[in-house]
């Protein structure tokens, strides 16, 4: 099992107390790597945890699970960061950067019958990564899609997001308490 992006190891940390044989995490931050051997060693899991840029430290080897829930939020410019927090979510203008790197070379890594289970925004277009994965030989599907409130990041870009088609615009609701004293749809049709 490969975790791609493992940040804190929680997903490889998982798959090792599920039984998984073999678990390896890659992260290109010194500090997630060091916080991943952190967490396997804290709770006792055998986790393999390589610093690198996605599948370069496993080059040549193959894997029947591969996960990656990689940055992906559309940023204002195609330079990526390289340090701070803004690298664990800036994925280029389209928030496709890491998806279709990860999405050219999945098929080079999967055993025979190995899966893929990639996480991203809606924002990113899933048929594009299908369509990108079926290109390299990965029969693909979405499994699910859950609609959750967007977070802090994704607020504040809202309007760049908008402006490019990657979101609908947002609603802006207000609540309005009805008048307890009022008459309603009840006491209406009484009269």
């Amino acid at each position: 099992m490969l975790d791609l992006g493992a940040g804190t190891g929680a997903v490889a940390l998982a798959a090792a107390r599920c039984g998984a044989r073999s678990v390896t995490a890659v992260d290109l931050s010194r500090r997630s790597v060091a916080v991943a051997r952190l967490n396997a060693r804290l709770h006792r899991c055998r986790v393999s945890v390589h610093r690198g840029d996605l599948f370069a430290p496993v080059q040549g080897r193959r894997f029947g699970l591969v996960t990656a829930n990689p940055p992906y939020v559309p940023a204002q410019t195609s330079v990526l960061p390289r340090h701070r927090m803004a690298r664990c979510w800036d994925a280029g203008p389209d928030g496709r950067a890491l998806l279709d790197r990860i999405c050219d070379a999945a098929a080079d890594h999967l055993l025979p019958g190995g899966a893929l289970l990639l996480v991203h925004s809606g924002a990113c277009r899933a048929d594009v990564t299908v369509e990108r994965l079926a290109a390299s030989g990965v029969v693909a599907e979405v499994l699910e899609r859950v609609r959750v409130p967007l977070g802090p990041v994704m607020r504040a870009r809202a309007a760049l997001h908008e402006s490019r088609g990657l979101v609908e615009p947002l609603p802006v609701l207000r609540h309005q308490p009805s008048n307890p004293y009022a008459p309603g749809p009840r006491d209406t049709a009484a009269r």
